[in-house]
């Protein structure tokens, strides 16, 4: 059974943030919200928590996990960024943007593309995400909360815990989230590659 976190969207209980990374540091799954709609987060290094996302989603290795970081600083020790790239990328974060770019050695091997060798990263323009990055002190192993064969993700927090209370060990409910995943764009070829059309205006990388 999952643990039902009511967090205050503008103000969050720094008691429950603090529980929410104790528990994401032992091994929790947790879905929590951010800028764009809600996700499926575990600890970085976290053998167990990708393979149950990619049991809860239906994923294959193929999928591009994505690291959520608190800012510039932390998102530069896992991906590679020339200056055109990080100019183009500063300019649009924090927001519902996720980037492909190819990984560093911090990135473990199972998170990486097998054949590009790269992951996703975003920071998120989220009160609740991030401070409960903030707490954490570590990018969270991330992914979409997109149930197989459903075309939006999970909007509210008491609907997450009902139907997947026996697959997560956490929710963190803020309110409402939104539907629409961040827009993905692949920087990974040295250009910008929109991926996904979703939350951030992709207009700025066309």
């Amino acid at each position: 059974m999952a643990k039902y976190y009511d967090v205050h969207p503008d103000n969050p209980q720094p008691r429950s943030i603090a529980q929410v990374a104790d528990g994401v540091r032992s091994g929790m799954l947790v879905a929590y919200p951010t800028d764009s709609c809600y996700a499926l987060g575990c600890r970085l290094g976290s053998r167990d928590g990708v393979d149950r996302i990619r049991a809860i989603r239906n994923l294959d290795d193929r999928h591009h996990f994505t690291l959520v970081c608190q800012d510039f600083a932390q998102l530069g020790q896992f991906v590679r960024i020339d200056n055109d790239v990080f100019r183009a990328i500063k300019a649009s974060t924090p927001g519902s943007y996720t980037f492909i770019l190819p990984a560093t050695r911090e990135v473990p091997r199972m998170l990486q593309h097998p054949k590009k060798k790269t992951v996703g990263v975003r920071i998120p323009d989220h009160v609740v995400a991030q401070a409960l990055l903030a707490e954490l002190g570590e990018p969270l192993l991330s992914s979409t909360l997109l149930l197989p064969g459903e075309e939006e993700p999970l909007t509210q927090g008491w609907e997450i815990k009902d139907r997947l209370d026996h697959v997560l060990d956490a929710v963190v409910d803020s309110g409402d989230c939104g539907t629409e995943p961040t827009t993905v764009v692949d920087f990974s070829g040295g250009t910008a590659e929109i991926v996904r059309r979703g939350a951030g205006d992709p207009s700025r990388f066309e």
